[in-house]
């Protein structure tokens, strides 16, 4: 299914899962982005960031606005929160041994040991490292890219970019996905919303009252974005 010209998965939970463990048993690169009303927006107006989303192995609805407008096509698109699905891999990479990187952005909420110290809580047995960059810096790049699975949080359309840079100097890379401001949640810095709130698509309402300065993103999100899809699917 295509929203706004970006196909996104239409693939259950489990689907997904299978998918990703499929990624890390291959010795070679992937690239998954979840996907949500802001990225379509960006990459309407920003053609590398599209390409980006493009060229990504994996596309999966984050946003509740996506799911929305799966169904104003009629399509059954399953969401699955970029921080759940970034938990799950660090479940599969404890078992697998696998190593995991974290690009953390140095001026973020959350520092790489806060969010190190963090993962490692709930996955004692995890090999796992990473470095801060400073996004005021032009075009910063991974130099160690000998890690297996790499998380970056500087947020889109940054963090796509920055780990895009992997295909072309993957290393022992298997998988690659930005995530955004999870870090901050695994840390306590920053509260989730109630899962019924999120279930209902009011995840919104809870940013919005939590950090209010997000409006501008909200407003994009939950009104800009519908009103785009709908009068693309009209016109379609």
């Amino acid at each position: 299914m295509k929203i706004l010209g970006v196909p996104i998965e239409t693939l259950s939970r489990q689907e997904i899962l299978a998918r990703v463990s499929m990624f890390l048993d291959e010795s070679k690169f992937h690239q998954i982005v979840t996907v949500n009303p802001e990225f379509l927006l960006e990459a309407e107006k920003n053609q590398g960031f599209r390409q980006v989303l493009l060229e990504a192995d994996l596309r999966i609805a984050d946003g509740f606005g996506i799911v929305l407008a799966g169904w104003l096509q009629g399509e059954c698109v399953h969401r699955f929160p970029g921080t759940d699905l970034m938990e799950e891999i660090l479940h599969v990479a404890e078992q697998k041994k696998l190593s995991v990187f974290l690009a953390v952005n140095k001026n973020g909420l959350s520092s790489f040991e806060e969010t190190r110290v963090a993962i490692l809580k709930k996955y004692p047995e995890l090999c796992i490292d990473g470095n801060e960059y400073d996004l005021r810096i032009n075009n910063p790049s991974i130099l160690n890219s000998q890690f297996s699975i790499f998380f970056c949080n500087f947020g889109a359309p940054a963090q796509e970019f920055f780990l895009a840079n992997l295909k072309n100097n993957s290393g022992n890379a298997r998988l690659a996905m930005g995530v955004g401001g999870s870090f901050d949640y695994l840390t306590g810095k920053q509260k989730r919303a109630p899962k019924w709130l999120g279930s209902i698509g009011l995840e919104w309402f809870w940013r919005l009252l939590s950090q209010p300065r997000r409006f501008p993103r909200i407003w994009k999100a939950s009104v800009v974005f519908p009103f785009r899809v709908f009068f693309a699917t009209i016109k379609k």
